[in-house]
């Protein structure tokens, strides 16, 4: 780590036409998503709405962005249900997009609560198209959102490990799952599915 006193020259430029930040030649990665992350929030500040241009109060948050997420994830739901699954999937992934281009300054738990949802909703999609290393990584990053209250989530991560024949795997993440989920039906009922499999596999 480079001492307090030393001064790094970095080779930035500014674009005049959109005011975006970027380096003028090959630099690390890290500085590539800081810069990224900077631009992001200049972007953010710009969309303002407030009568004085600057960043409101973290709540109550933007009505738009709400509705417009609600209204994707509805859609989803809806294709889902007419068994257009690949469409599912992408009006999921739109939601999925908009609630992580959430401002920095609205509340984290509202991202993390429309994430869980939406990404538990796209892994059961990619489960009914037999995507099964699709739906294990959608489930899991919805149980990283929210573990408690999310049994579904739980039980589509560890039905896909099944279906990929990964046993252990599934034995022990249905195992932690239980340990939030204690009374979920769904569980119970893949644990000893899981442990059958195993018993004729041995």
């Amino acid at each position: 780590m480079e001492s307090p006193d030393v001064f790094t020259l970095l080779p930035l430029e500014i674009d005049p036409a959109t005011t975006t930040i970027s380096a003028s030649q090959s630099t690390s990665n890290a500085l590539e998503t800081e810069l990224a992350a900077l631009n992001a929030l200049h972007t953010n500040l710009l969309l303002v709405e407030t009568p004085t241009g600057t960043p409101p109060p973290p709540v109550p948050v933007n009505p738009k962005r709400s509705a417009q997420i609600g209204k994707l994830r509805e859609s989803g739901n809806a294709e889902y249900k007419k068994g257009q699954h690949g469409a599912a999937i992408k009006f999921y992934t739109l939601a999925i997009d908009m609630a992580l281009a959430r401002p920095a300054w609205e509340p984290s738990g509202l991202v993390r609560e429309e994430l869980s949802g939406l990404l538990s909703n796209r892994a059961q999609a990619n489960m009914a198209m037999q995507n099964w290393a699709e739906g294990a990584v959608d489930a899991e990053a919805s149980v990283e959102m929210k573990k408690v209250g999310n049994a579904k989530a739980w039980w589509r991560r560890g039905k896909c490990l099944l279906e990929m024949g990964r046993l252990d795997e599934a034995e022990l993440w249905v195992k932690q799952g239980l340990e939030f989920e204690a009374t979920e039906h769904d569980l119970i009922n893949l644990k000893d599915e899981i442990e059958k499999r195993q018993r004729v596999k041995a």
